[in-house]
C-alpha cells in the first residue's frame, strides 16, 4: 500500500492498494482504478445507473466539479449552492466514491464531507427503484436533518429521487408513509433506524451503500453496538463509506471487519484553514465565570453565539442570567424537544435570537452562517468534544472565534487541547471596564451612522418627531445639542452607558495567579528535561555534564521554545521524518523560552540541513542554525 500527502491548504492522504499511480486533477490516485474496478471489489450486481459513460477520457479540459464525470442536474444543484472549484476531501473522495470503492474518511467538522459523499452517491443512483439505496447513519438529531437537506439540495433538479431523515422525537407514522410511498435515500440515527428494521417498515435488502457519518462521535455516544447490528442485517454486496474527525481504535476495527479494500484519505487542517478560527483562553476561578462572560459577550463583538455548558443545568443557569441582563438567549439541550430543538435553530439562523446556550448535543451537526464566536463556558471531557464544538464556527472558509474558560485548576488540560487542534491557544485577559466602555461607544456610533445613511421611518414618522423635538425645545428653551444627548438618553436607558464595576478579581486571575501555574510548570519541566532526556538519551551523562556534547555529535539551535508549547516529541518526531534518520539517534534537547538546542549525527547532508531550516514545529518553522 502506497500512501501519498498532498498539500494545498490542508493536508491529504490518499492510500490506494496498486502500485501504479497517474496524477488525476491535483490528487494521486491508482491509473488502474479507472479501468479495473473488479480487481478489487465485485461491484456486478450493484445496478446504480451508468457513469455518464463512464470516467472521461481526458480531463485536463474540464474543471471544478465536471472533471468528475457528475450529471448535469447535479453540476446544476452545485453551481447553484454556489460552490466552483472541490474541497480537498471532495477531490480526493468523488472520484473513488463514483469507482463503486469503499472508503475511510478522516476529517475535521467543515470541510465539505457531505458533498464529498452526497454528489457521487446521487450520480451512481437509480431513480426508478423505489426502495432504500443509501443509509446514512449519523449520531444525532441535528446532523441528520442537515445531512438529508444536503442530498435535498444536491437533488432538486433529480425529481424522482427522494430523501427521508428519521430519528426520535419525529412522527414515527408520518415516517412509515413516507417511507410507503418510495424513498431513495434515507438518513437517521442508529435507534430510529433499527425501530424500522425490527417493525419492517424499513426495508433494506436492495441497499447499495452504507454511509457511517461521524463514526467517532456514535462510539462516544455509546451508539457502535447499535452499528454493527445494523451493518449485519444489511446485504452482503454494499458499498461502505466511513468518515470520522478521529480515528480510535474501535472505529479501525470497524473498518476493518466490514470494508473490502477501502481507500483511505485523511484530510488535516493546516496553515490558512486552521487560522480561520482564532482560538483564546481565559484564565478565571469559577465564582467568577457568569460576570466574566457577560464582560466577554460585551466586548465581543459577534453576529451570532453559541455557549458550551457541561450539563442542561448548566445551560438554564447561564440563559437565565443572560435573559436578566437583556440579551436574547435560548437554550439548547436533552431536555428540549424536537420540534422545539427545529424552532431554535431556525430562529438563531434568521436572527430572531443572537445566542444558543447547549450541551454537546448541539456540538454536531449546526451548521448555522451567523455563528462567528463558539465559547466553551466549561472545558469539554476530552479534545475530540472541544474541536467539534469550536467546528461551529469558521466554517466553509468563513472565519470565526473560540474562547475557552480555565480555572487555574484547569490549566494542565490546556495542553491536550493544544495537541488536538495542532496550534497554540493564545491567552486573552477578561475584559476590562474601559474595553467595555469603548465597546459600547462603539456600538452607540455605529446605530447613529446607520440611523443617519439608512432611515427606514416614513414620513409621516419623522415628522411627528421633529414636531416634538421643536416643541421640548422651545418649551424648555435648550439648544440642539442639549436635546440630542437627552434623546440619547432615553435611548441607553435604563442600563447606563458605563460600567463602573469592581476590577479587583480580573488582576489575581491573569497575573499573580497565572504566574504561579508558570512557575510551577517551568519547574516541572526543568526536572522533567533533567532526568528523563538527561538520563534516558544519554546513557546517564552527569547532569554537571549537561552543555557538553558527544563526539559524534554537532549540537543545533532551532528558533522554538517553551512559549510555543513544544515538547520534545514534537521536535524528535518532525526531524526524524524529515531528516531521515530515527528517533533514538537524535541526542539531548535542551528547550528553553524561545529557542531549543539539539544533538544531531555529524555529517548531515546540505540538503537535509537545508530542508530542516523551514521545517514546521506547532506552526513556526525550526531555522535551524549550527552553534559553536
Amino acid at each position: 500500500m502506497t500512501k501519498t500527502t498532498i498539500h494545498n491548504e490542508l493536508s491529504c492522504s490518499v492510500n490506494t492498494n496498486q502500485s501504479e499511480q497517474s496524477n488525476t486533477g491535483g490528487i494521486i490516485i491508482s491509473s488502474a482504478l479507472h479501468n479495473q474496478i473488479d480487481s478489487r471489489k465485485d461491484t456486478s450486481n450493484m445496478e446504480f445507473m451508468p457513469l455518464n459513460n463512464g470516467i472521461r477520457e481526458s480531463e485536463d479540459q474540464f474543471t471544478g466539479f465536471e472533471k468528475f464525470g457528475l450529471s448535469p442536474e447535479i453540476l446544476q444543484a452545485v453551481a447553484e449552492k454556489g460552490y466552483t472549484q472541490p474541497s480537498p476531501i471532495q477531490d480526493a473522495a468523488i472520484p473513488e466514491l463514483m469507482l463503486g470503492r469503499d472508503l475511510v474518511g478522516q476529517a475535521q467538522t467543515g470541510t465539505g464531507k457531505t458533498a464529498a459523499f452526497a454528489l457521487p452517491l446521487l450520480a451512481r443512483m437509480d431513480p426508478h427503484q423505489r426502495s432504500p439505496q443509501v443509509l446514512v447513519l449519523a449520531p444525532t438529531r441535528e446532523l441528520a436533518v442537515q445531512v438529508a437537506d444536503s442530498f435535498t439540495t444536491y437533488a432538486c433538479h433529480l425529481p424522482h429521487i427522494h430523501v427521508l431523515p428519521v430519528y426520535g422525537g419525529a412522527d414515527f407514522r408520518d415516517q412509515i408513509n413516507r417511507l410507503k410511498r418510495g424513498i431513495q435515500v434515507v438518513v437517521g440515527t442508529p435507534g430510529r433506524v433499527m425501530d424500522h428494521m425490527r417493525q419492517g417498515t424499513l426495508d433494506l435488502s436492495e441497499l447499495r451503500v452504507l454511509v457511517l457519518d461521524e463514526a467517532d462521535e456514535m462510539l462516544r455516544m455509546g451508539f457502535i453496538d447499535d452499528v454493527e447490528w445494523i451493518i449485519e442485517q444489511l446485504p452482503e454486496q454494499r458499498q461502505v463509506v466511513l468518515f470520522s474527525a478521529t480515528m480510535p481504535t474501535e472505529i479501525r476495527r470497524i473498518s476493518l471487519n466490514y470494508l473490502k479494500n477501502p481507500a483511505e484519505i485523511t484530510i488535516r487542517q493546516e496553515g490558512a484553514d486552521a487560522s480561520r478560527i482564532r482560538q483564546r483562553y481565559l484564565m478565571v476561578h469559577a465564582p467568577h465565570k457568569l460576570e466574566a462572560l457577560n464582560r466577554v459577550l460585551e466586548a465581543e463583538t459577534n453576529e451570532g453565539v453559541i455557549i458550551f455548558g457541561r450539563t442542561k443545568a448548566i445551560t438554564v443557569s447561564i440563559a437565565e442570567s443572560l435573559e436578566a441582563t437583556g440579551h436574547d438567549v435560548a437554550v439548547l439541550n436533552g431536555d428540549v424537544a424536537q420540534s422545539q430543538r427545529e424552532r431554535t435553530i431556525e430562529r438563531l439562523r434568521k436572527g430572531a435570537i443572537n445566542i444558543l446556550v447547549a450541551t454537546d448535543v448541539a456540538a454536531r451537526g449546526l451548521d448555522v452562517d451567523r455563528i462567528s464566536l463558539v465559547i466553551n463556558y466549561d472545558i469539554p471531557f476530552d479534545s475530540e468534544a472541544y474541536v467539534h464544538r469550536i467546528g461551529r464556527t469558521g466554517r466553509a472558509g468563513r472565519t470565526g472565534d473560540a474562547i475557552l474558560f480555565l480555572t487555574p485548576r484547569e490549566r494542565r488540560f490546556l495542553g491536550s487541547l493544544e495537541r488536538a487542534v495542532g496550534r497554540p491557544i493564545e491567552l486573552m485577559d477578561v475584559p476590562s471596564n474601559a474595553t467595555i466602555n469603548q465597546n459600547r461607544l462603539n456600538r452607540l456610533r455605529q446605530h447613529l451612522v446607520e440611523v443617519i445613511q439608512h432611515n427606514k421611518s416614513s414620513s409621516e414618522e419623522q415628522a411627528l418627531l421633529a414636531e416634538l423635538l421643536k416643541g421640548v425645545s422651545s418649551e424648555f428653551e435648550c439648544d440642539s445639542s442639549r436635546l440630542a444627548l437627552a434623546a440619547l438618553q432615553v435611548a441607553i436607558a435604563p442600563n447606563p452607558l458605563l460600567v463602573q464595576g469592581d476590577e479587583k478579581w480580573l488582576r489575581p486571575t491573569n497575573s499573580r495567579d497565572l504566574e504561579r501555574v508558570n512557575s510551577r510548570e517551568r519547574r516541572e519541566r526543568n526536572v522533567s528535561q533533567h532526568s528523563r532526556l538527561v538520563g534516558q538519551r544519554q546513557g546517564g551523562r552527569r547532569e554537571n555534564d549537561f552543555n557538553s556534547t558527544d563526539m559524534n555529535m554537532d549540537r543545533f539551535r532551532i528558533e522554538v521554545g517553551w512559549r510555543d508549547r513544544v515538547k520534545p516529541g514534537n521536535i524528535v518526531g518532525a526531524i526524524a521524518n524529515e531528516a531521515g534518520i530515527q528517533g533514538r539517534m537524535i541526542g539531548r534537547i535542551q528547550i528553553f523560552d524561545e529557542y531549543s538546542t539539539i544533538d544531531l549525527p555529524k555529517g548531515m547532508p546540505e540538503g537535509v540541513f537545508q530542508s530542516l531550516k523551514y521545517l514546521k514545529v506547532m506552526n513556526k518553522e525550526l531555522q535551524i542554525s549550527r552553534q559553536n
